[in-house]
Formats: structure tokens, C-alpha cells, sequence
């Protein structure tokens, strides 16, 4: 006879339910501007790294990076970053947040820093210190499938 398989108690669902329980709490707390969690992990990098071109922008942020064009071109209809070809190389495209998406990026900050408080809320101080480590463990230490470690 065949073991059973508790689905509801594997490593794999419960991370993924805890990265819908976190989008949900982002949304709840980001609410008033209308963003996704990766458009404001774009706005924070660029906030770090302006003028940074579209595929390390996405490694950095860990997005697909083919997918990341269309993130980056609603931000752009937003006016909150501008996107301009390289001159050395007019296939990059380096990006730069603008002032308004820095006020909004920051603005977002206390709301992000919410979110993470709201999530480890259950936990006790070194419950959430084993849960970075764990999970730092987890998303560092396997390759991606374009071989890097994980971004």
C-alpha cells in the first residue's frame, strides 16, 4: 500500500502559502499606490542603483527578466523611472528612477517595513532569527536554472 502524501505539510506549499500571505499583507498595506511587490523592489533597486540596465535591475530583484520589460513599462507610464538606451550599447537599456518615483518609493518604505513586521508577528525573537536563517539557507544555497546562485 502506498504511503500517504500530506500535501498541506510539505516545505513547498507552506512556502508557498507564506509568499501569498505576504503579497496579501503587501497589497493590504500598499494599497493607496497601487503597486506590486516586485515594481516596488524595482523602485528600491533603482533607489540603490540608478542607471542600473533592465537584465541586472531583474537578476537583482530576482524576476524573470524577460518578463521584467512589461513591469518596467507600466512604471514608466507611471512617470515613476525613465528608461534610455545605452550609448555604448543601444540594445541595453539603463533605467533611473524619477522624482516622483523616488517620493513614491519612499513613501512605501514604512509600509513595506509594515508588512514585514505584520508576517513575522507570530514569532517569537529567535523563531525569527532560525526563520531568516532557514530561509536564507533555502533560496541561497540552490543554483537557478540559468546557474547563478539564486538571485
Amino acid at each position: 500500500m502506498a504511503k500517504s502524501f500530506d500535501f498541506h505539510n510539505t516545505p513547498g506549499h507552506l512556502v508557498r502559502r507564506a509568499h501569498q500571505r505576504t503579497v496579501a499583507l503587501f497589497m493590504e498595506e500598499t494599497a493607496g499606490f497601487d503597486v506590486t511587490p516586485v515594481q516596488f523592489a524595482i523602485l528600491h533597486e533603482l533607489l540603490a542603483q540608478p542607471g542600473e540596465d533592465q537584465v541586472t535591475l531583474a537578476a537583482r530583484v530576482a524576476f524573470d527578466a524577460a518578463t521584467s520589460g512589461s513591469v518596467i513599462g507600466r512604471l514608466e507610464k507611471r512617470g515613476w523611472i525613465r528608461r534610455e538606451p545605452d550609448t555604448r550599447d543601444r540594445r541595453r537599456k539603463l533605467l533611473w528612477i524619477t522624482p516622483e518615483g523616488e517620493v513614491a518609493a519612499l513613501q512605501m518604505r514604512d509600509a513595506a517595513q509594515r508588512v514585514q513586521e505584520r508576517l513575522m508577528a507570530p514569532l517569537n525573537a529567535q523563531e525569527r532569527v532560525d526563520l531568516m536563517s532557514i530561509l536564507s539557507k533555502v533560496v541561497y544555497n540552490h543554483q537557478d536554472p540559468a546557474g547563478t546562485s539564486g538571485a
